[in-house]
């Protein structure tokens, strides 16, 4: 199945304007770009995205929602240091669930698709280099077609694959999954994190200090 929308035809459908809108000022999802489409297969089984050893003595969890700011907020200025300090260390294994509340209807479950889309064809590691720059996204601007697929190449991706894995969802069990992990945990809001089984609140003094008490 493909599908082609440009730019044009999206302009065209909004009256023949002339000029592409600035993002946010559509009221809804800015689907312009210049990708043919073609509709991916569904991925049913994905493993979480994960940072640290495997014999790591204390796992950190978090569930977030790509179009929630406070998770915007707690991945570039809270996990930054958590990362640095506790998992290239080697003491802490991390592990990134998707929660799509959704905080946002057009963006929530998209983005996450896009997301596990590149962690499916690259690596963990990409993963987590690509969803900082999403969440720079979301503080900066409006999340759009064209963001996710400048994003997407910015790391090496076809930007057309990533933004057909956000139009077409192929990812959606893997991230229904990860959604029901955190209600039978629990979740009920974004950010959230335990250490261990244990919820603290998602800022890097009350993280470490749940770490140290289990080292």
């Amino acid at each position: 199945m493909e599908r082609t929308v440009s730019r044009r035809a999206v302009l065209a459908t909004l009256g023949g304007a002339t000029s592409v809108a600035v993002a946010g000022c559509l009221g809804g999802a800015d689907q312009s770009h210049d990708c043919e489409l073609t509709e991916p297969d569904p991925v049913t089984d994905l493993d979480r995205p994960t940072l640290g050893p495997d014999d790591a003595d204390v796992v950190v969890s978090a569930f977030d929602d790509f179009a929630c700011p406070h998770c915007a907020t707690f991945k570039l200025d809270e996990f930054p240091e958590f990362r640095s300090e506790y998992v290239d260390e080697g003491l802490v294994q991390f592990r990134q669930y998707d929660f799509p509340i959704p905080a946002d209807g057009e963006w929530s479950e998209p983005i996450a698709n896009a997301a596990r889309g590149i962690q499916d064809r690259f690596d963990d590691e990409t993963y987590f280099e690509y969803s900082t720059l999403l969440f720079e996204q979301l503080r900066g601007d409006d999340y759009s077609y064209e963001a996710i697929g400048e994003h997407a190449e910015a790391i090496g991706d076809d930007g057309c694959l990533a933004i057909a894995d956000a139009e077409f969802e192929p990812y959606e069990a893997v991230v229904s999954a990860d959604r029901e992990e955190g209600v039978n945990r629990g979740v009920s809001g974004t950010p959230t994190v335990f250490v261990d089984d244990q919820q603290v609140s998602p800022e890097f003094e009350a993280i470490a200090e749940a770490i140290d008490d289990r080292l």
